[in-house]
């Protein structure tokens, strides 16, 4: 048998001595499929042409190609050795037989017996019975299998370790041309890439529907020469490309020595990996095998997002993503691609992206009509940077950078958490129809901008808005909201390397109350902790980060923020009514504390001769079920209360609102959720104090109306949400609704909605 994969006379490194070396059997083959790729013929011609050299050239009986032609199911594509008739004919889905198992684990099978193997599928028509050997390798490109490439042969043996490896090389150069179009024919499995339709599910991030085009955060580097001539001069520019990366990483040390912890730990990690002899020596290897620099880069970035799938340990998963981080890094630099490649963004564009942080998604603004991330959690600082721009973001939407090209035209639904990319036309006239309806809907609402929310039995309700940036205040007019029920503060500090200053902070609110015209703002005093970290804090390692150190918690044990925020609260107010809400209050003993801080400012302010509020409310909010049973004094201390419905909720049930697979089991209207919400009601009645709901239920109509007639006085939502929830308002007798959701508890039903959803019906009809 022909010897393929010897070795390139020793270690790979330090070659620049011997220029005259005889080319190696991989080279060789390397060149001749470079050769096969550049003829002007079909895909199925060049993919057939294939498969025959790497079968000379190893000196086997069968090579074969198999490729997916959907998500779940594998075609053999190409064969030399097996039936003809079998092309395009077998097919086996994900993890069936051998060929399954490795596009399934992304992992090599290299056995002598193949018969004998584990989950071992004979197809019949293919006529492999004779063929007793097998080694399949995955054909991946960065951490996606895109099919397997397999060898078989007659004689039962295991093939050496340099033949795998060199198999690996070829593997990802028919990777890499297969993304390129050199394959493309007939049938769905030698389709173009890129260009058929994809679905992704991930998270509702914020709600909302949007059609555009993708504009990619970090483009992708497009490797065009995956096969090289001249591996010295490939070694060299690498090494120079390696030397350049090196160097931006000990700068990047240089001028973050003040930063924190786990910034520090992440560019130790990158000075580790950029220096790591192991990591070198495995790329200039595939160089010497015949690769390009870029393509040796892109093999290891492969192979790392391929261990990234399969490590539990997510200290070690970190560590393989650093790894993947600087591949991009130094592809980069080989390419000469960096972030600007020169396309233009579009003029619809929706961002598509791993995962991006609030500052650099606040510098798009509301040039995007949406966003859709890799990974992200509805709590986010991304989430709270896409409520407060209004734009749909759809979270952990797995393998969308891997897949969407700039231009690309794209649909986000943030309602249902679904990405369509290149949709049918079908999809995309569903949307269209979808987003015009809710377009009418909307010009509908415009008439009722300056009415009241008022019931049919004549129960009125003040609707708020949420907000949380400048930009957001000019909603405040147009939506028809009496005021700002939430603002959020800590957008400010999220968005910034340092503490802002209170001179900024005092200008800004005072911005703020200006825009509001005179009507109410309530400001949420800095709530971060569990997944908001500020950029400049000291991150905390807690098992469970939202039930940790987080909001009011923080500024109780480290007051001079806190105490700092609520002097440019003051100021900015300057003869001026002015609202503050603590959040995250589990017990009474902290609201207590953090209003004695408030009051202790205030007389501060007052003896440095500052202009004091005209009026002063100071609230909190309710997002824990231990403060809905609190002493009644905390009720009657407090000038308001809101209840914060997303944590309250999950805390109530005990389900991760970031969990899919949990948190779509418990409904706001169940019933005992719905006996809670009463209570505090109640309670809040017997105190005499104001309380309203803030949270994405409140902007959901059906779930807003319910709380309404259980006696909710004021509701905070988006101010898209405004419209649909006054409309709905007006139309209803709440006295009537809240028989029937009182009948439904009575009954035992563990959810109101069925019975609540029927009588809405029936007055509508």
């Amino acid at each position: 048998m022909v010897k393929l994969w010897r070795t390139v006379q020793g270690t790979p490194v330090n070659r620049e001595t011997s220029t005259n070396e005889e080319p190696t059997e991989s080279r060789k083959l390397l060149g001749r499929l470079r050769d096969t790729l550049a003829t002007d013929t079909e895909g199925q011609e060049r993919l057939d042409h294939v498969t025959r050299i790497i079968a000379e050239s190893m000196g086997v009986e069968v090579c074969s190609i198999y490729l997916f032609r959907d998500s779940d199911t594998l075609e053999l594509c190409a064969t030399e050795g097996l039936k003809a008739e079998a092309v395009h004919q077998t097919r086996m889905r994900m993890g069936e037989g051998l060929v399954g198992r490795v596009a399934r684990t992304s992992r090599i099978i290299n056995t002598p017996d193949a018969p004998s193997e584990r989950g071992f599928r004979y197809m019949p028509e293919t006529g492999e019975e004779i063929y007793s050997s097998f080694l399949g390798v995955p054909i991946q490109r960065l951490g996606e299998t895109l099919g397997v490439l397999v060898v078989q042969s007659r004689e039962a043996r295991g093939f050496t370790e340099d033949e795998v490896y060199g198999m690996e090389v070829v593997a990802m150069v028919l990777a890499e041309m297969t993304e390129l179009g050199a394959f493309v024919g007939e049938g769905a499995a030698l389709a173009a890439l890129h260009q058929r339709p994809a679905m992704f599910r991930g998270g509702s991030g914020q709600e909302g529907i949007a059609e555009g085009h993708v504009w990619l955060h970090e483009p992708r580097v497009v490797v065009t020469n995956p096969i090289a001539d001249d591996p010295h001069q490939e070694a060299r520019r690498l090494r120079a490309a390696v030397d350049e990366l090196r160097v931006s990483v000990d700068e990047l040390l240089a001028t973050t020595q003040g930063a924190d912890k786990d910034q520090l730990q992440v560019l130790e990690a990158y000075r580790m990996f950029a220096n790591s002899k192991g990591w070198m020596r495995r790329m200039e290897e595939d160089i010497y095998r015949g690769l390009s620099a870029e393509a040796a880069v892109e093999k290891e970035q492969s192979s790392a997002r391929s261990r990234m799938a399969q490590v539990p340990d997510p200290y070690l998963r970190e560590r393989l993503h650093d790894l993947d981080d600087l591949s991009n890094r130094l592809l980069r630099i080989l390419t000469g691609q960096g972030d600007d490649t020169g396309a233009e963004m579009p003029d619809d564009p929706i961002l598509v992206a791993q995962n991006i942080g609030p500052g650099e998604l606040l510098e798009y603004g509301r040039s995007l009509k949406g966003v859709v991330l890799e990974g992200g959690s509805v709590a986010s600082h991304a989430a709270v940077v896409a409520r407060a721009l209004a734009i749909p973001l759809v979270v952990n939407a797995s393998r969308i950078t891997t897949e969407a090209l700039n231009g690309d035209p794209i649909i986000v639904d943030g309602d249902q958490g679904i990405v369509h990319l290149r949709p049918e036309d079908s999809v995309r006239g569903a949307f269209r129809d979808k987003m015009a309806m809710q377009a009418e809907q909307q010009k509908r609402y415009v008439g009722l901008r300056d009415k009241s929310a008022t019931s049919v039995d004549g129960t009125t309700v003040s609707l708020m808005m949420n907000a949380g940036l400048m930009a957001d205040l000019p909603s405040l007019e147009g939506s028809g909201a009496e005021g700002v029920g939430l603002f959020r503060t800590e957008l400010q500090f999220l968005t910034r390397a340092n503490v802002p200053k209170r001179g900024e902070l005092a200008a800004l609110y005072s911005r703020v109350l200006d825009a509001a015209g005179g009507k109410r703002v309530v400001f949420r005093t800095l709530d971060i902790g569990s997944d908001k970290v500020l950029p400049y804090m000291k991150p905390t390692e807690e098992p469970n980060p939202a039930l940790g150190w987080r909001a009011i918690r923080v500024g109780l044990d480290k007051p001079g923020v806190m105490r700092m925020q609520v002097q440019a609260l003051i100021r900015a107010a300057a003869g001026r009514d002015l609202s503050v809400m603590f959040p995250f209050i589990a017990q009474f003993d902290e609201f207590s504390e953090a209003k004695a801080i408030f009051y202790r400012e205030l007389e501060r302010e007052k003896r440095m001769g500052h202009r004091l509020p005209a009026t002063v409310e100071v609230g909190a909010m309710l997002e824990t079920p231990s403060l809905a049973f609190a002493p009644r004094q905390f009720f009657e201390e407090a000038d308001f209360i809101s209840i914060g419905g997303n944590d309250l909720k999950q805390f109530f049930f005990a389900a991760d609102r970031e969990n899919e697979r949990v948190r779509r089991r418990y409904d706001t209207l169940n019933t005992s959720f719905l006996n809670l919400i009463d209570m505090i009601v109640h309670r809040c009645a017997e105190a005499r104090t104001p309380l309203s709901f803030c949270g994405e239920d409140a902007g959901r109509p059906v779930e807003a109306v319910c709380f309404a007639a259980l006696g909710m006085q004021s509701l905070s939502m988006r101010p898209a949400s405004v419209g649909p929830v006054k409309h709905l308002i007006r139309r209803t007798d709440l006295g009537e609704l809240r028989e029937v959701m009182d009948a439904a508890r009575r009954s035992g039903l563990q959810s109101v909605r069925e019975p609540v959803m029927d009588y809405l019906f029936r007055r509508e009809t």
